[in-house]
């Protein structure tokens, strides 16, 4: 597994429990974002193929926003979890 492809991943599960957190389908939190409902599960799934532009609506549909960080380096405990 890439470091891109872990990050992705990583996202995906915080929009998941994101989602999740506030009692939401994946068709409902697509309907609230305007996006197909496969692809919010595209999103959470961290698939590289999905437009940062659904990332986005996603977010403001949850009440977040895309933010840029330093990476930092995962551990081996949270690769095996990825895996």
């Amino acid at each position: 597994m890439t470091t891109s492809s872990f990050q992705l991943q990583r996202l995906g599960a915080t929009f998941k429990a994101m989602r999740v957190n506030r009692g939401l389908t994946q068709a409902r939190a697509g309907e609230l974002a305007r996006i197909p409902r496969l692809t919010v599960i595209r999103i959470e799934a961290g698939r590289e193929s999905v437009a940062v532009g659904s990332y986005d609506k996603l977010a403001s549909a949850l009440g977040a926003e895309l933010t840029l960080a330093p990476r930092s380096r995962p551990t081996l405990e949270e690769l095996r979890d990825f895996k």
